[in-house]
C-alpha cells in the first residue's frame, strides 16, 4: 500500500512511539483493511493483529455512528494482562499499540494520538495527497 520509504518512516514513528512510552510491548501501523504497513514488535503474529483490528475497526465504525457519536477515533480494551489500543490514522490507515497494565492511559493516548496525525501524514505524503495548511488553495475564480 506504501513505498518502501513511506514504510521505513512509519517504522521510526513506531520506533519513537516506544521510546516515549516504554510500557508498550507493540506497535503496529495497518491499513483499514487488515494489511501490515510497518511493525515495531517481537511479536511474530503481526498478520493476524492487523487483521483482528481491521474487523475491530468494523465493530467500532459501525458502534460509534450508531450511537451518533461520529467518525472512529478510537478503541482501548484492557485485558488481564494489559491493553490493546486502536487509533484511526486518517480514513486509511490504523495505530495498534499492545501495552502493558502498569501503562498510563493518559499518556498512552497522548503520545499515539500524535503518532497517528504523523502517520497519516506519512501515507497520505507517500500516496501523493496533501492535507492541511500545504495544501494547494482552491480557486474561487
Amino acid at each position: 500500500m506504501v513505498p518502501a520509504e513511506a514504510e521505513a518512516e512509519i517504522l521510526a514513528e513506531l520506533r519513537r512511539l516506544r521510546a516515549r512510552v516504554p510500557q508498550l510491548s507493540g506497535a503496529l501501523a495497518a491499513s483499514a483493511d487488515g494489511l501490515v504497513l510497518a511493525q515495531d514488535s517481537a511479536a511474530t503474529e503481526a498478520e493476524s493483529v492487523a487483521a483482528l483490528t481491521a474487523a475491530a475497526l468494523g465493530v467500532a465504525q459501525r458502534l460509534s455512528d450508531c450511537t451518533g457519536q461520529g467518525g472512529f477515533r478510537e478503541l482501548l480494551v484492557r485485558g488481564e494482562h494489559g491493553y490493546v489500543a486502536t487509533y484511526a490514522a486518517g480514513e486509511a490507515a490504523v495505530l495498534t499499540l499492545i501495552a502493558e497494565p502498569r501503562v498510563n492511559v493518559g499518556r498512552l493516548h497522548l503520545e499515539a494520538r500524535r503518532s497517528s496525525v504523523r502517520i497519516t501524514e506519512l501515507i497520505e505524503h507517500s500516496l501523493g495527497r496533501r492535507s492541511g495548511p500545504e495544501a494547494p488553495a482552491a480557486d474561487h475564480t
